[in-house]
Parts: structure tokens; sequence; C-alpha cells
């Protein structure tokens, strides 16, 4: 994606109020492409396809699911959409994984996290098949990008890493020789997105911090790049940054909303404060979270393309 903004390479210091890193636009820009690249799929007989695995009725989940479904029809792509009660034993659950993984008409598809507490999330995740594997989270191909740092990769890459790192290319921020402190450990975000940043295509140094991370404030008045992720609500303080710091707000935090019985406020992990010390900002919602959803589609048409051309 071609830079939206030429101010991205200039002086990070040189600023009054953040400049929006716009997740809704660029996934908008994002969906075009995709829709042109389906619609040649589709000339030729070939119809993308992503499912969904839904276990309960987490509202979270249920919004974020039929978001991905109303993506799907806007650039064409079919929907298999399968919901499970909460209490469904897992023998069911992997019946129904083993089912997709034999269905010609899901090209990739995605179980939404987090599962019950009785489900053994690892053992779910193990059993899609790594070509259908839309989330990029399956072990496979997680392994492929623990050792692919040079060459180009084939396999689906973790979809809210890969959505942080586009969001940044498409307003030509370079992250060579960046230092970015990643603030999360989890297996969506905070561990993979290391694993993205650090090859050598994009070539920045990449510091994992968690809430068990002693002196945190130290490492992040030290990064040129800071990617929340541990959704945790306004855990990083932007009297903790320097100034001119790029920062992507992805942890979320959901509280119910006092003024409105049954609705939720998101919050990020970034404090309040943080548009007048960043040069670039990632706002929570609106930033990350469209990127995410846009990137499971890119993964869904790219084996989709892969397949036709084998």
């Amino acid at each position: 994606m071609p830079a939206q903004n030429d101010t991205a390479q200039h002086s990070t210091t040189q600023h009054s109020t953040a400049q929006i890193l716009d997740g809704r636009a660029t996934a908008k820009a994002i969906k075009t492409d995709l829709a042109e690249r389906v619609a040649a799929l589709r000339s030729r007989g070939i119809t993308p396809g992503l499912g969904t695995v839904l276990v309960g009725s987490d509202p979270a989940s249920q919004s974020y699911v039929a978001g991905k479904h109303r993506d799907c029809k806007q650039v064409g792509i079919e929907s298999i959409q399968v919901e499970l009660p909460e209490d469904v034993s897992e023998e069911e659950l992997l019946a129904e994984l083993q089912r997709l993984n034999n269905d010609d008409a899901c090209t990739g598809y995605i179980v939404q996290l987090p599962l019950p507490a009785h489900l053994d999330q690892q053992k779910v995740l193990e059993a899609i098949d790594p070509d259908k594997d839309a989330d990029g989270l399956h072990p496979m191909n997680l392994g492929r990008l623990v050792a692919g740092v040079n060459e180009e990769l084939t396999s689906p890459l973790p979809c809210t890493p890969k959505g942080c790192v586009d969001l940044l290319a498409h307003y030509g921020i370079d992250l060579k020789g960046k230092h970015v402190v990643v603030v999360g450990r989890g297996v969506t975000i905070g561990r993979p997105i290391g694993l993205l940043l650090t090859r050598r295509a994009v070539n920045a140094t990449v510091t994992l911090c968690h809430t068990g991370t002693e002196d945190l404030a130290r490492h992040l008045g030290e990064a040129d790049v800071v990617v929340g992720a541990a959704g945790v609500k306004h855990m990083i303080d932007p009297a903790d940054l320097k100034d001119g710091v790029i920062a992507l707000d992805v942890g979320v935090t959901r509280e119910p909303n006092p003024e409105r019985p049954g609705k939720f406020i998101t919050y990020g992990d970034f404090g309040p404060g943080i548009e007048a010390k960043a040069s670039w900002y990632s706002p929570n919602p609106g930033g990350v979270g469209p990127m995410t959803r846009v990137e499971l589609l890119q993964n869904v048409v790219l084996s989709a393309e892969r397949a036709a051309a084998d």
C-alpha cells in the first residue's frame, strides 16, 4: 500500500498531537483490492469460503464474528458459520473441525477465542488443518514463521500482528532499525508479533515485556514504537514514553456501560494523554481491530489463490 502521508518520514519529535493510524480507512482500501482478487477467482470457478466456529454466547465474540461475515459479504467471500453451545464437549467440537477440514467449500476457518475453560485451547488449535488456518495460529504455521527469517512465507500469518505491520506500512512508516517494545505475551499478538517484526523484510529490534516485567517504565522510555497488547486497561502511562513515540493500542478491556445497560465500553492499554505524547497513534477501537479482520480475509484469499496456482 502506498504511503498516505509523507510526514511519516519527518522527525517524530516535531508534533503537537498524534496523527491517527486509521485502521478502518486502511482496511477499506485493502478490501477494495481483495474484492478484485475474489472476482478474478470467481471468474475461474473458484469461490473462497471463510468458516467461523463460535462456542457459547459471549457478546464480544458474537460481535466480532458477525463483523467478519459482514466483511466477507463486502468482498465476495462465502460465509460458513458454525455456532455451538457453551457446554459443547471437546469431542463434538473436534468433530466439527474435522468436517471443516474436509469441506472443499471452506478455504480457511477460525475458532473464535477465548474458548470455555473446559476445552483445551491448544488441542483445538492443533486440530485445524494448517492450510486452512485463517488465523495463522496453528503451531505448524507459527513454527514456519519462527524458521522463516529471509524467504517469502507462503503459510498463513497471524492476523493481528500482520495487521499492525500493514497499518504502519500503509502510512509509510519504516520500522527498519526501530526499537519496538511489545507489552503482552499472548499467543494472538504478543508472542508472534516479534517474529514478524524481526524478519529481514521489516528489520526492527523487539523487546517483549509483560505484566511480570520489572521496571516496565524504563523499557517503555527506550522505545521508538510501543505495541500495547496486554489487555490491561490503561496499563501504559504516556508519561513513561518518549516524545514522538509511535503507539499502537491493541489490548482490549471491556467494561459495562453504566449509562447503557447491556452495552460495553472498550478501553485500550494506553492511558489518557497518549495523543499528546505520540507522533502516530493507532486508537482502540478503530485502529488495529479492523486490520485484524481484513487480514483474516487476506489469508483466505491467498489460500484460494495458491490452491488455484497448484
